[in-house]
């Protein structure tokens, strides 16, 4: 049994489409088989929500009369980039704010944007023939910005270590509050509703591919950074720790809040939820395979964050159902788990999605370029060279 693009794409058009989340279409596998579900459904809808700190907006303020060539540029007293064109800028979701520094950030500029509040734009400049005004401050709203996207350089992670702490302090960390002596196990993924989880090897999902980005309709730009397929995997060919990622691109205009939440890690930082959907066509009983797959079937490998190096050791391997069941066990000691993730808010992505697609509102369409597979490029940590060495 094989569809085309084309003859998916037909069904969407004509409204004829079977559109399943990746749950709904899981279950009827296990109901009816891989076979018979494959033959039914046409596309599976798959998302996540979590903290993505590899994210942020691209900005395009306008010019003002005499006009600014902006360098030093705040946002409601978060620094933004001063290194593009005169009135562009790009403000990251972890930036601190200068005044309030962890509790307030980038994240928490674009939900204000996002919520109609108004933001305060300060900017000094050089002084040109071309832009004679040398300081500039105003208060703008997101209708006021000519343009306002999402670029979000690493979204979607396929997967996620799950963290615990054997040492005898607290640590704080971008997976949260990790409790001393196997305190606690913390993990963030949407697990059997993952995205890259249900298309492991990049069959579907590559650059054009459209998405769901925080509530808009966007695109997959590029291969995420640090994305690494080549990354530990299972039988199925699924990995077990940290491996693809996405860069996606969306209109900010068009996002909305519930699925974009500014964030701070207590002793950490800012970041952001931000929510990602993507359907996935059923070409063929491999692609149905994968998307069958639950969290009793899929694996994260559990590290210890008390050891501060980029290779921390392996504790093992869980699921997803046990992790989910709120116990899991490290070195024979039960340890209580919990995401920073939410798997709601990933399922009410992929049902939004699927009103979408069963709509007639979101064609589908294969990658223009495939993301980089699986025994190609790995990822490249940062050496540290003497001047000598060079």
């Amino acid at each position: 049994m094989s569809k085309s693009w084309e003859e998916i794409n037909a069904r969407i058009a004509s409204g004829d489409a079977v559109v399943l989340t990746a749950e709904e279409f899981a279950d009827l596998a296990a109901d009816e088989g891989v076979k018979s579900a494959a033959s039914k459904v046409d596309v599976v809808t798959t998302g996540t929500f979590g903290p993505m700190c590899s994210s942020g907006a691209f900005f395009n303020f306008g010019h003002s009369d005499p006009p600014i060539k902006m360098q030093q540029i705040t946002l409601n007293d978060v620094p933004a980039s001063g290194g593009l064109a005169a009135v562009d800028t790009y403000l990251g979701v972890t930036e601190p704010s200068l005044s309030k520094g962890i509790e307030y950030g980038g994240a928490h500029v674009i939900e204000d944007l996002l919520r109609g509040k108004a933001v305060r734009l300060k900017a000094i400049g050089p002084g040109t023939d071309c832009y004679p005004r040398t300081e500039i401050e105003t208060w703008i709203h997101l209708e006021d910005l000519n343009q306002a996207y999402f670029f979000n350089p690493r979204n979607a992670y396929q997967n996620y270590a799950v963290a615990v702490n054997s040492s005898d302090r607290t640590l704080y960390t971008y997976m949260g509050t990790l409790l001393a002596r196997f305190g606690n196990a913390t993990f963030c993924s949407a697990g059997a509703l993952s995205p890259l989880l249900n298309d492991p090897t990049y069959r579907t999902i590559g650059v054009g591919t459209r998405c769901f980005v925080a509530g808009a309709p966007g695109y997959v730009a590029w291969e995420g950074t640090q994305h690494n397929p080549n990354q530990n995997r299972d039988d199925a060919g699924v990995p077990t720790a940290p491996a693809g990622t996405i860069a996606v691109i969306a209109d900010l205009k068009k996002a909305k809040p519930e699925f974009f939440s500014a964030a701070t890690m207590t002793n950490y930082g800012v970041s952001s939820f931000v929510g990602i959907g993507i359907p996935i066509p059923v070409l063929d009983e491999d692609i149905a395979a994968t998307l069958a797959l639950t969290d009793a079937d899929l694996k994260a490998t559990i590290l210890d964050y008390a050891v501060a190096s980029r290779s921390r050791p392996s504790l093992g391997q869980v699921t997803y159902q046990q992790l989910r069941s709120g116990t899991i066990e490290v070195e024979g000691k039960k340890v209580p788990a919990g995401p920073i993730s939410s798997l709601a808010v990933a399922r009410k992505i992929a049902a939004e999605l699927k009103v979408w697609v069963a709509e007639g509102r979101f064609a589908i369409a294969p990658p223009l370029e495939l993301l980089p597979q699986p025994g190609t490029q790995g990822f490249k940590p940062l050496e540290i060279r003497s001047e000598e060495a060079i």
